[in-house]
């Protein structure tokens, strides 16, 4: 078992910027990729961003891209979400997923491959 903490989540202006950290604990030696996704209210969960186990690989979704930088810092078993330039469109419940084998690009992009999930945390811009 993996358990997944969000945190950081919050109440911005636009413009301003977010850092959304995960913690896992549990099973995390079996770690493979980490991923961040988002709701808003009324729509279906998206894909934001992708990082492999290394670090070494990164994938954005388009409207993620030159604004979010996924990282990990494996010594404490925590990914983040560096947020900037944040829109009223990016208000939606973050949640950080992680799966048990290693997923290729696209693949990456479907929450289905992904074994555990947290909580969420609220992320709202305010415009």
């Amino acid at each position: 078992q993996v358990q997944l903490v969000e945190s950081g989540g919050g109440l911005v202006q636009a413009g301003g910027s977010l850092r959304l950290s995960c913690a896992a604990s549990g099973r995390t030696f079996s770690i493979y990729p980490m991923a961040w996704f988002r709701q808003a209210p009324g729509k279906e969960r998206e894909f934001v961003a992708a990082i492999s186990w290394s670090g070494g690989s990164t994938h954005y979704a388009d409207s993620a891209k030159g604004r979010f930088t996924i990282s990990r810092d494996n010594a404490k078993n925590t990914v983040y979400l560096q947020m900037n330039s944040l829109k009223p469109e990016d208000t939606a419940v973050y949640f950080c997923a992680t799966a048990l084998r290693d997923i290729s690009w696209p693949t990456l992009k479907q929450g289905v491959r992904y074994d555990y999930w947290g909580q969420g945390t609220q992320v709202t811009v305010s415009s």
